[in-house]
């Protein structure tokens, strides 16, 4: 069987997307290993949804080019949430803010459209999975909208921004992988259930890690009588 190098290079950026997340979500936070293995992982899920964006011009799949945006998105403001300073914004925040209202839009009206149908789907999807990409992209965008409000966000509020987008397009790689395309792996795996737990563990960590920068920010609220007036208490340090 032939393969197109995008199609070669759609699945290698998937593949090493999905080692390089596993490795950045389970790394000390701000550590060395986390920043490398996280920016192997922006670069190949932004190549991977990129590449996936093209094939499903090709072949006209709507729901997967709609799918491809939005791991797009979600992967380049997590990277500039992650990048830039507290309450910072630019223009890239604007754009981005329009391109997940339009994934937002779409999605949600394909997912009444299927409703409505006598079959049930539209572009060869049902309601739930363009309601699952509906709502990701709504609540988006109502936090890009509360971000160019506020001017920008900080502390713990930047890393949960930062957090949340990184693991939910890590899980829509994994479904994509392990769930949408399970004939490809051993009968073994397909029974055991364990490509099923791969592709919803990045849910688990994320719930982790928010759980854990919650945590973080509500002793950063309890300041020690020694420390009041110094730098270090008035200022909230998360991992």
């Amino acid at each position: 069987m032939r393969v197109s190098p995008i199609l070669a290079f759609h699945i290698c950026s998937g593949v090493l997307g999905l080692l390089a997340g596993a490795v950045a979500i389970c790394a000390r936070k701000g550590s060395h290993l986390h920043k490398r293995s996280g920016n192997v992982f922006v670069l190949s899920l932004l190549g991977l949804a990129g590449s996936g964006i093209c094939l499903a011009l090709a072949k006209s799949e709507t729901g997967n080019m709609l799918g491809g945006a939005l791991t797009f998105y979600l992967v380049a403001t997590a990277w500039m949430t992650a990048r830039r300073r507290d309450l910072q914004t630019g223009l890239l925040d604007w754009a981005t803010m329009l391109i997940v209202a339009g994934v937002a839009g779409f999605t949600l009206t394909y997912a009444i459209e299927a409703t409505r149908s006598p079959s049930h789907m539209v572009h060869e999807y049902t309601a739930g999975p363009y309601l699952f990409l509906g709502s990701v992209a709504a609540v988006a965008l109502a936090g890009d909208v509360r971000l160019l409000i506020e001017g920008g966000i900080a502390g713990t509020r930047r890393v949960a921004r930062h957090l949340w987008r990184m693991c939910l397009a890590l899980f829509i790689a994994s479904a994509s992988i392990f769930l949408a395309r399970q004939q490809v792996f051993p009968t073994v795996l397909r029974r055991t259930g364990v490509l099923f737990v791969l592709s919803f563990l990045p849910l688990l960590l994320m719930a982790f890690w928010l759980v854990r920068v919650r945590l973080t920010r509500a002793r950063s609220h309890y300041v020690p009588a020694r420390d009041f007036g110094s730098p270090a208490a008035s200022t909230p340090s998360p991992e």
